[in-house]
């Protein structure tokens, strides 16, 4: 596998990846614009994988507030899973966060994706009690 940055040149391999992965939540703020935007915000921490052939097998997506680091999909193709790439994009997410003086990372799953729970927790992430997520749109 070869692992990187994710570019814009990313989006259209990794939109069609999420909407692939169970557990995956999109919405109008996955579009390519937003993406992009994302990307450009917080240059080089997102990191993707691509197989040999030059598929891509894996996306996380990371960014930060100047505080604390935030992960958002996180996923790979059920034909590279168990290969250590989810693992290998968030330590190099979380080695960009820390080149920027960020030492904690938060993320969210939601609460039905079993899959993606196991993964953080046997990855060594903490599921918080006692937080509520609120939304709004501005």
């Amino acid at each position: 596998m070869l692992y990187r940055p994710m570019t814009a040149d990313d989006y259209e391999a990794a939109y069609h990846l999420w909407e692939n992965t169970d557990g995956m939540g999109l919405s109008e703020a996955d579009s390519r614009g937003e993406i992009v935007r994302y990307l450009e915000r917080n240059p080089g921490i997102s990191q993707v994988c691509v197989n040999e052939d030059g598929t891509l097998a894996g996306t996380a997506m990371c960014g930060h507030d100047g505080r604390r680091g935030y992960m958002y999909h996180v996923a790979v193709s059920s034909d590279s899973r168990g290969s250590g790439a989810g693992r290998e994009m968030v330590t190099r997410c979380l080695e960009r966060l820390r080149e920027e003086g960020i030492m904690k990372c938060h993320l969210m799953v939601i609460g039905h994706n079993s899959l993606g729970r196991s993964f953080w927790t046997g990855t060594g992430w903490q599921e918080r009690d006692g937080l509520v997520l609120f939304s709004r749109n501005s």
